[in-house]
């Protein structure tokens, strides 16, 4: 048994960074995957596993015909023979015409050679371009067996009928419409509606798995052979061998394209995957903190087919949660647009709540994560009229984090955290529209196998079998937010003057929450920042509460779980340490923030026309916490140094040279400004000469290593937090005169 998690192979290739990820998640050899997709009722199960024996019994018997010796002709009349006999036994469906013996024929003949390669000269497991048709007809065979069950094992109920078909497309080593990247894939997987006999969907056609075609029907007609990212479920990547090093490029190839997936389907939580080494295939789920891969299935062995079939036949007849798919997010036909359901547990919303989306203004970008998306939904379906404002004003957060235990006892949930920060600012005007008010949410519900409903979490999700062999991996929970206050991404400022305004009222928002409501908000980020805009100007919102903590929690200071965006991540965070997480982090993070859009912009007319990546400033988002710490703390340890950095600024931003100041004065107020000077700097861990030696002889002068300043600031963060915001209002006050004046000259620091 070969383990995929063994000595790490690192190489130089485009798929480097793919591979770093597989290395951090992939948990390989899990036996039993195939029960994630299984029916959650376990009659119907039953029933589903007798389906897959006897499709793998077939494909057995169809095996047995080649034999050597055989002439072709000989080899030819038996499998005609096995297959007329199959279809004697298996009942026709009347959704889906019969497919003639001579059309099986010639599937069959397409896919026994993967089967039995040494019975085939002409076929080579080595060659990749041998086993796409092999695998794309025996997926394609097994399709056609799934609404063909045995005359003496006809369905007992709807539960016991297929609700898809699960199909490849036909086009093989082909870049899928819609792709972002451009790279090809080797085989794609759809699910196709079963129709029935008057040409209309069967009883499933709200099945969730429907979605992405139906966002397809409302804006293009797109081939049916030709992959395409809205509506593929799942990635094969076939490599000529089973190596470690082919597996392991496999299964990066499958990273990439995982998040092309994610990125055009709004509605998938974790995906599926193949991955074929010559004659072994391994299947694999990707979810938010895991890359699971099964034992290798050996298509040559009884065993091994009788494995892959399984999966193919559990994803026809599984509902579309076990597929991946949201059952809460669903295509109405009639409204044209996607509804999304909101279970409530906390807040003054009902129970259940179901909304009209408006617009998805933030997508799952990383394929491990929190999977954070963002919808603006309104309470009432969207008119056909064009003339009409269908605008939302609802904005629904849907994520995947981090918990722990019951959402009863889970201190870091995040709808609790933001209902005590509206009820907390409730009636301070001075706040008004700078954070999102909450309206209800919390975990969402699934059934489980009893048919009660439960959190849904990645446990509840992989279910006990797989569950128990994941050791101490992270509990996730499902979770759905409902908030009013609906912003634009921070990339919408017009000017260095806006910027800064904006900042200004996020740092107000986000103190007064600190000292009215005790919850610190640790993820001040680009993506956490909107921009508001109404009749008085310019306005910042600050949100996501996910990473949030309550202070007067005592155990909060030991939750060193690093959290946030790498460029904007304070050194303290990155570090992991012990050290308390105090309202300083956040500061820094602001800094973090100034200096990233002064160098690289925020628009495409902002951004420098040179090249970067030898900057200093690049360190700052290295994948590597430890040197991006380090990197952090050389930059702002001195104000020298750190003007090395804000020399990088754009110079074609305007008004970039008094901003400048503005950040380098900003900084000094953070680290220099103190009167202990064990407060000053950033470094700490250097020998500095002791002001109380009693000789001049410099060859005899004493040494002491100087305490970390980043801990000794901490206690005192209030005082430098306060002035902090001192300094950013004076700035801000300047910035909001000078957009007045549109902007006529620079304002000083």
């Amino acid at each position: 048994m070969r383990n995929l998690n063994s000595p790490k192979f690192k190489q130089a290739d485009e798929y480097a960074e793919e591979k770093t990820l597989v290395e951090d998640y992939l948990l390989d050899n899990i036996d039993g995957l195939q029960t994630i997709a299984e029916h959650s009722d376990q009659s119907t199960q039953q029933f589903v596993t007798k389906q897959a024996e006897s499709i793998a019994e077939f494909i057995d018997e169809l095996v047995r015909c080649v034999k050597p010796g055989l002439t072709k002709a000989m080899f030819e009349k038996k499998l005609k023979i096995a297959i007329a006999a199959q279809l004697e036994r298996r009942s026709l469906t009347k959704q889906e015409p019969r497919k003639t013996e001579a059309e099986m024929f010639i599937r069959v003949k397409s896919f026994l050679p993967w089967l039995r390669p040494a019975s085939f000269s002409t076929f080579s497991t080595t060659n990749e371009k041998h086993i796409y048709p092999c695998f794309l007809e025996l997926i394609n065979f097994v399709a056609e067996l799934v609404v063909r069950p045995l005359k003496d094992q006809k369905p007992a109920s709807l539960d016991e009928q297929p609700k898809r078909l699960v199909r490849s497309y036909e086009l093989t080593d082909v870049k899928p419409d819609n792709s972002e990247s451009g790279r090809r894939v080797d085989l794609a997987l759809k699910c196709d509606a079963i129709y029935n006999e008057t040409g209309g969907n069967s009883e499933y056609d709200e099945d969730s798995f429907q979605i992405s075609e139906a966002c397809l029907k409302a804006n293009n007609e797109w081939s049916d052979k030709r992959p395409n990212y809205p509506r593929i479920f799942a990635i094969v990547e076939v490599k000529p061998n089973s190596s470690y090093a082919n597996m392991e490029k496999g299964f990066a190839q499958l990273v990439k394209y995982t998040h092309e997936i994610y990125w055009n389907q709004c509605n998938r939580h974790f995906i599926w995957g193949l991955v074929s080494g010559g004659s072994e295939v391994k299947a694999c789920v990707f979810g938010p903190n895991f890359l699971l891969a099964s034992q290798f299935m050996d298509v040559t062995s009884t065993a091994g087919r009788l494995e892959l079939i399984r999966f193919l036949v559990n994803w026809s007849f599984c509902e579309p949660s076990k597929l991946g798919y949201d059952p809460a997010i669903r295509f109405n036909w009639k409204y044209w647009c996607f509804t999304i359901d909101m279970v409530n547990s906390n807040g003054p919303m009902p129970a259940q709540t179901t909304y009209y989306l408006r617009e998805i203004v933030v997508i799952a970008e990383r394929v491990f994560g929190r999977h954070t998306r963002c919808f603006v939904v309104g309470e009432q379906p969207p008119s056909l009229d064009e003339n009409s404002d269908n605008s939302g004003d609802i904005l629904i957060k849907d994520a995947w984090p981090e918990v722990s235990g019951s959402a009863e006892d889970d201190m870091r949930d995040e709808s609790k955290l933001l209902e005590r920060v509206s009820n907390g600012l409730a009636g301070r005007s001075e706040f008004n529209g700078l954070y999102p008010k909450f309206l209800g949410g919390g975990r969402m519900q699934i059934q489980n196998a009893h048919g009660d409903s439960v959190d849904e979490t990645t446990r509840t999700v992989l279910g006990e079998t797989v569950w128990a062999q994941l050791g101490d991996l992270p509990l996730r929970a499902h979770m759905r937010i409902a908030m009013s206050g609906v912003g634009e991404p921070l990339k919408t400022i017009k000017s260095i003057y806006e910027l800064v305004v904006v900042i200004y009222d996020v740092m107000r928002c986000h103190m007064g929450i600190l000292k009215h409501c005790q919850i610190l908000h640790r993820d001040i980020s680009e993506a956490n920042i909107l921009v508001r805009r109404d009749d008085t100007g310019v306005h910042g919102m600050l949100i996501d509460f996910d990473h949030s903590i309550d202070i007067t929690d005592e155990g909060y200071v030991k939750r060193t779980e690093r959290t946030g965006t790498r460029p904007f991540m304070s050194i303290n965070n990155l570090e992991g340490e012990l050290t308390k997480r105090t309202a300083l982090d956040d500061w820094e993070g602001i800094i973090y923030i100034f200096c990233w859009l002064g160098t690289f912009g925020w628009n495409r007319a902002t951004q420098p026309s040179g090249s970067v990546s030898k900057m200093a400033i690049a360190s700052w988002n290295d994948y590597d916490e430890m040197m991006n710490a380090n990197s952090k703390r050389r930059d702002m340890d001195s104000s020298r140094i750190f003007t090395e950095i804000t020399k990088g600024f754009n110079p074609n931003i305007p008004h970039i040279s008094a901003f400048k100041k503005f950040v380098n004065g900003l900084r000094a107020v953070l680290i220099d400004d103190h009167d202990d000077p064990n407060m000053r700097g950033a470094i700490f861990d250097k020998n500095i000469i002791s002001e109380e030696s009693d000789t001049d002889d410099f060859l005899r002068e004493e040494y002491i290593t100087r305490p970390d300043p980043f801990v000794e600031r901490a206690a005192h963060w209030e005082s430098i937090s306060e002035r902090l915001l001192a300094k950013l209002e004076t700035y801000a006050t300047i910035c909001k005169r000078r957009i007045s004046e549109s902007g006529s000259r620079a304002p000083d620091p």
